[in-house]
């Protein structure tokens, strides 16, 4: 009798684990599960935070979410979003709707929002409007971007005195040794003689920027925790706007987070190691949001 119920226990558990599928598991830098909660908590102490994302993945733009919601428990007012979804010609509008002064309709027709905006950025954007936070419009407008790679920094310095406004420093740094720069560099070069630092160059424009502006934003107090929404490449392996920010802030002042998939994410591969401070693993099949 003990031995047909052991082995009709043993049965159970076989099948509850054959059913468990994982949405996402959360790993440290070195590989180690970790909570939510525990990422959280590092969020928490961190003055800066930046969240990497697969622009089409719902887990997480959900993370993306319950994050911001912890945040704002431990820091109220203090708390401000950067998106890198926005770019700094719509920081008028961004704050015009925040404000309450544009409808929810004029402000999805005046702007320029990305085909997920509605199910992805609105939820951060309309719970920022209910809490009264400040939000940034971080980037720069891709067509200036466009404007350096096809011509070159000094196509940029005939720009208007108001737009060099709306972009980092046109003297800013550019290190070709990173590794993520480097990567590029090489997916661009079929392009042509060049061209591939042509691409990056193009690429660290957009980083210098959203850094720039992370940092030097007019609701940016010193007690201020800013949570940046971007691209997982803008800031894996602590690299691209995380390098520009450590040109003014100390490394240990900023966290990051980045987003990968996997066949199983039962385990983090190798190739993710050290990719951020915490990884969100979540499974390759997973649906996208677009």
């Amino acid at each position: 009798m003990f031995r047909s119920f052991f082995i009709l226990l043993l049965f159970g558990f076989q099948y509850l684990s054959a059913q468990d599928l994982p949405a996402y598991k959360i790993y440290n830098a070195k590989g180690k599960e970790v909570s939510f909660k525990s990422m959280v908590n590092s969020a928490n102490d961190a003055p800066f935070v930046l969240f990497g994302e697969f622009h089409d993945n719902p887990i997480a733009h959900w993370l993306q979410l319950e994050l911001t919601q912890k945040m704002f428990a431990a820091h109220g007012s203090n708390l401000q979003l950067g998106f890198e979804m926005f770019e700094q010609d719509q920081q008028a509008l961004l704050q015009a709707y925040l404000q309450g002064n544009l409808t929810s309709e004029q402000f999805q027709d005046t702007m320029r929002h990305w085909p997920n905006y509605k199910t992805d950025y609105a939820p951060l954007v309309e719970f920022a409007k209910e809490k009264g936070l400040s939000c940034v419009a971080s980037n720069i407008q891709r067509k200036y971007a466009s404007l350096l790679f096809k011509k070159g920094r000094a196509a940029l310095d005939t720009l208007p005195e108001a737009i060099k406004q709306q972009i980092a420093p046109l003297n800013f740094a550019f290190d070709t040794t990173l590794s993520q720069y480097q990567a590029m560099k090489e997916m661009g070069a079929h392009m042509g003689p060049g061209m591939g630092w042509k691409m990056v160059e193009a690429q660290a424009i957009k980083d210098a920027t959203m850094a720039y502006f992370i940092l030097h934003n007019p609701w940016r107090k010193p007690q201020t925790v800013h949570l940046h929404f971007n691209g997982a490449y803008h800031s894996d392996f602590h690299q691209g706007i995380m390098w520009y920010l450590q040109q003014e802030v100390a490394p240990s002042k900023i966290l990051t987070i980045s987003t990968v998939s996997q066949d199983n994410v039962g385990n983090l591969e190798k190739e993710h190691l050290g990719r951020a401070d915490f990884i969100i693993c979540v499974p390759s099949n997973m649906t996208s949001t677009h």
